[in-house]
């Protein structure tokens, strides 16, 4: 069938002719996204399943339904609880169409932006159907909540997947029960659901049969040219990394050279976005010499590399390439997410080793122990991780598309279903944006790697009880001696606040936790020039609870990147002549931002 073209206005007029080849369209790139997703199963080739499976996910609601079914006054309360909701909500909705005035038996709460439209409050079908969701919804959460006798895994567990299910099958979801997409597709003559399956199909394609949802418009968006473009030389390299040495633009830069970790799981140039963004170049205006990883986004040959060669490979290997780039024989050192982690045992290595290598260490959004460790937890028990496990031995690595979506479902509303509802069923191709683009691209992590990380860190908490056992040597924070800068966000939903707090009293060394406003990106990525945001500092990191250091708190308008960056001076203020990129030992191999970033999943 050929595609007739689909303007983006919406038309002066209804067209039925228009109409019906619109909806033709839609169902022929319906039927195309069907075939995609059948061809992936077919060659086995499709990896973007999300981290849980949905035996999972049957296993932990059963056993809510199991503890309200199994009496029968139990029983008879569910169905009577939610039986009493829809007659309220039968009542108003017959009241209201006598035309009284009456308050309406629930509400979506003031920053539900599913249901901004007026519409879903003047038509009464749509206020109706809006209200039976939302009365469905706090039914089943309440479920869960009152279940007594759940284990606080399985009860977390169950609240979280009753999020993603009523998430799901929220009206706003779908053409007929959207007022505002409803509206869209009569003025457009269907023409947005014809552009919308359109990229559906072709979401799916790029997904071998999974569907990978666009959030940015990558055809404007490339590493090198708009993004990841601070002037640098990569410098060394080795099957696990290529070292970053950035240019300097300042004629003098301080003795001590800076080391970015970046996190595995994702790429490093989240630091490097736009150039008025971009921490990576703001630090080398502050007259920093900047090195920086770019981890390798691994395949199956690479699945048998540990946490222990990620170390040895990674930060030790950079702090002997630094040294002979410029003779400096310590560092300053930051660790973002999981690099964090990464840091903070190299750090305890390097302590029982007696290595005097690094001055200082600042952690971006990390966490040292995981007793705190929020929704991710979710995802990790022995069953879980076992099966994990199994998969991740058959291919060798973890399809970096999984972990992508287990964070993106974190915030389904806002990272998945809103997505759905734009792309889909307005036919809208989203703008191009640096932050969302990074976020799609996704690496993979080697198997024997992920594996250790979830068991030591999430499933047994070893580092921060000092049983973590890394290349032979037991590890011990409290021997961490070196001042550290401790970075928390305060809505997080990766690396909770309370959670980095409560990791600060493990270190040995003076520690200075900060909190800052916003999220696990755009709190870190909050450059001074921006005036956006805000952050806290209180010295009292011994406090019990964040609420209670909160308490104690003094808040400061706008970047903590200037706070930053006068405590690593206080440390050390001493300052050279700028550097230029690269030794005769160690000869720039390309330009940044390298080729290791380049590879995509």
């Amino acid at each position: 069938m050929s595609e007739l073209p689909v303007g983006t206005k919406p038309s002066a007029r209804f067209d039925p002719d228009t109409f019906a080849m619109n909806l033709a369209n839609a169902m022929e790139s319906g039927g195309r996204a069907l075939a995609a997703y059948l061809k992936g199963r077919e060659n086995n080739d499709a990896r973007d399943n999300p981290p849980n499976e949905f035996a999972e996910l049957i296993k932990t609601v059963s056993t809510v339904a199991e503890y309200w079914l199994s009496d029968q006054t139990r029983a008879v309360e569910l169905q009577t609880k939610l039986g009493k909701a829809y007659l309220d909500l039968w009542g108003y909705a017959a009241r209201r169409l006598s035309g009284e005035e009456i308050e309406p038996a629930i509400e979506p709460a003031p920053r539900d932006k599913r249901f901004a439209d007026p519409e879903w409050r003047s038509n009464q079908f749509f206020d109706f159907v809006m209200q039976a969701y939302l009365l469905t919804t706090k039914w089943a959460d309440e479920l869960v909540r009152d279940a007594d006798g759940l284990d606080p895994h399985t009860r977390k567990k169950a609240e979280f997947y009753i999020k993603q299910v009523t998430n799901a099958i929220a009206p706003s979801n779908f053409v007929m029960t959207n007022p505002e997409v409803l509206r869209e597709t009569f003025a457009q003559n269907a023409g947005n659901l014809a552009r919308g399956m359109k990229m559906l199909a072709e979401d799916i394609e790029a997904g071998n049969g999974a569907l990978r949802i666009r959030q940015s418009d990558s055809a404007h968006l490339a590493v090198g040219v708009n993004m990841a473009t601070t002037p640098g030389k990569v410098i060394y390299q080795n099957e696990l990394m290529q070292l970053i040495q950035y240019s300097p633009s300042t004629e003098t830069v301080l003795q001590t050279p800076l080391l970015i970790v970046p996190p595995w799981i994702n790429k490093f140039y989240i630091l490097d976005l736009k150039p008025e963004k971009s921490y990576i170049k703001w630090c080398v205006d502050q007259g920093i010499t900047v090195f920086v990883i770019s981890w390798v986004n691994p395949d199956k040959r690479l699945g048998e590399k540990t946490f222990e060669d990620y170390m040895k490979d990674g930060p030790l290997a950079a702090m002997d390439a630094i040294e002979k780039a410029t003779g400096e024989t310590k560092v300053h050192t930051v660790g973002y997410c999981v690099g964090g982690t990464l840091l903070a045992t190299t750090l305890a290595w390097l302590a029982d080793k007696r290595r005097a290598r690094v001055t200082s260490a600042t952690f971006f959004a990390a966490q040292v122990d995981f007793t705190h460790a929020g929704d991710l937890l979710v995802f990790v028990d022995e069953d879980q991780v076992s099966a994990l496990e199994r998969d991740m031995k058959q291919v060798g690595v973890l399809e970096g598309s999984k972990m992508a979506m287990a964070f993106n479902m974190l915030r389904s509303n806002d990272l998945i279903w809103s997505y759905v509802v734009s792309n889909y069923l307005k036919g809208k191709t989203p703008p191009a944006f640096d932050l969302l683009h990074w976020n799609s691209d996704a690496t993979r992590m080697p198997a024997a790697n992920h594996s250790y990380y979830l068991r030591n860190c999430y499933l047994e908490n070893r580092l921060s009880t000092g049983s973590m056992v890394l290349d032979n040597t037991l590890l011990d924070l409290s021997k961490v001696k070196v001042p550290v800068y401790n970075l928390a966000t305060r809505d997080d939903h990766i690396a909770p606040a309370e959670s980095v707090l409560y990791g600060s009293r493990f270190f040995g060394g003076p520690v200075r936790y900060v909190l800052s406003g916003s999220g696990h990106i755009a709190g870190v990525i909050n450059p001074p020039s921006l005036g956006k945001y805000q952050y806290w500092t209180n010295d009292a990191i011994g406090t019990a609870t964040l609420a209670a250091w909160m308490e104690g708190a003094q808040e400061h308008k706008g970047s903590w990147w200037p706070d930053w960056h006068a405590w690593l001076r206080n440390i050390g203020a001493k300052e050279v002549a700028a550097r230029e990129v690269g030794t005769v030992a160690l000869p720039p191999i390309e330009d940044a931002p390298g080729s290791y970033v380049r590879v995509r999943a």
